[in-house]
């Protein structure tokens, strides 16, 4: 199925694809998700409250369920999970095929165990089986996934891997991109992995981008200058001042010359946001050949966030012997600018002869990636990457 090419799939979750991103994407009925007739009850679990919705099609089709998450008494806040779910389950007019949701770690998430140190769920420090125990409640296949890894999914399944894809072939270019990184900012820096279709766990479900040394000092964990703390103390810091009632967004309108303060201050709070960010990305790109894809409240700012961004990601480092080579072994591209996207659709292509024959072949040298602002935004892309990620379990287990 991965070497065949398939035609005439309405446009979806997968838009433009030509091979399905892994075995048990498309029903057996040649349908895309986005297409899919199945209901997965999601969750957002937040500290304060517990969000719960059903998803069909990659669309939501009922009204957002509200409940306090009680988070510092185990009794109290699985409880309000299982009112949360059974309250959505009764506004449906079908049995819903599993529940998927984000939920924040540490967790061995593959096995539904959340445990360790949570800020925003303290009573759940000791380790709570929850997937086991909202299977045992509800009768249902249960997946849980750190929000990172589902915002990636979510973006590889119907936000910037297809898009970026579909526009590429507009373009004339036959190259097609599978691997994505996908990067959050907000109150901390979350990543996601997607390699070849497939949302990547790591052995441990543990791939993380926070705890990476950080540019300025690598005794110092990057997440201490990729988050909205970063943005606030650093702008701080640099006006002299000592207002921590301030947020991105207020600094933001600093930036804009919309509110009073220091302007300088602001851009340079940015600026190395951007630089922090760009060096973790660097070496995670560089590792796994991937396209970037950002999102999080923190992008309102990209304007001044990207350039500084992109600058480390296109910066030089040295041999020993001081010859000059790339840091990223890639073309780096803004694929929210028109003009850098059609060069990065058509690259260096050119026909060369193959030796000894009349034939040619195409030829293209030139290795790119490209960065992009999600345009589902954080919590749609996760809340599909849910969805989807249960369904591709569940027809991966039927296929088997």
């Amino acid at each position: 199925m991965r070497n065949r090419k398939l035609q005439g799939y309405p446009k979806g979750c997968w838009l433009g694809a030509t091979v399905p991103p892994f075995p048990g994407f498309y029903k057996r009925n040649n349908t895309m998700y986005h297409f899919d007739n199945r209901i997965v009850i999601t969750l957002d679990a937040g500290g304060t409250n517990l969000v719960f919705g059903a998803m069909r099609g990659c669309e939501f089709i009922v009204d957002p369920v509200t409940i306090p998450s009680r988070a510092d008494n185990l009794d109290l806040c699985l409880q309000s999970m299982v009112n949360g779910f059974k309250t959505i389950i009764d506004l449906l007019d079908e049995k819903p095929v599993a529940i998927s949701f984000a939920f924040p770690g540490p967790a061995d998430y593959p096995n539904g165990i959340v445990g360790g140190f949570l800020p925003n769920f303290p009573s759940f420090r000791d380790g709570v089986a929850l997937g086991p125990f909202l299977q045992e409640k509800f009768g249902l296949p249960v997946f849980i996934n750190n929000d990172g890894d589902l915002f990636a999914f979510g973006e590889a399944m119907a936000g910037a891997l297809p898009d970026i894809n579909k526009r590429v072939a507009e373009l004339g270019s036959k190259k097609q991109y599978k691997n994505l990184l996908g990067y959050t900012f907000g109150t901390g820096f979350g990543i996601g992995s997607v390699i070849d279709g497939r949302l990547n766990l790591g052995n441990n479900a543990c791939i993380e981008t926070f705890c990476l040394p950080s540019r300025k000092n690598h005794d110092i964990m990057t997440e201490d200058f990729v988050a909205i703390r970063a943005i606030v103390r650093e702008y701080n810091r640099i006006a002299g001042t000592n207002d921590f009632t301030l947020t991105p967004k207020d600094i933001c309108d600093i930036a804009d010359g919309n509110r009073e303060g220091n302007r300088d201050a602001a851009l340079e709070s940015f600026r190395l946001f951007g630089e922090a960010a760009g060096d973790a990305m660097a070496t995670a790109v560089t590792l796994t050949d991937s396209l970037i894809v950002i999102g999080g409240g923190l992008t309102g700012a990209a304007r001044y966030i990207m350039p500084s961004l992109l600058k480390i990601l296109r910066s030089t480092i040295h041999t020993i012997n001081g010859e000059q080579l790339q840091r990223v072994q890639m073309n780096v591209f803004d694929l929210d600018s028109e003009h850098e996207f059609e060069e990065f659709a058509h690259g260096d292509a050119r026909e060369i002869k193959v030796y000894g024959t009349d034939k040619t072949v195409t030829y293209d040298p030139m290795k790119r990636t490209g960065v992009m602002i999600s345009k589902l935004g954080a919590s749609k892309a996760i809340s599909i990457g849910a969805y989807t990620y249960a369904l591709s379990q569940l027809d991966l287990s039927s296929a088997e």
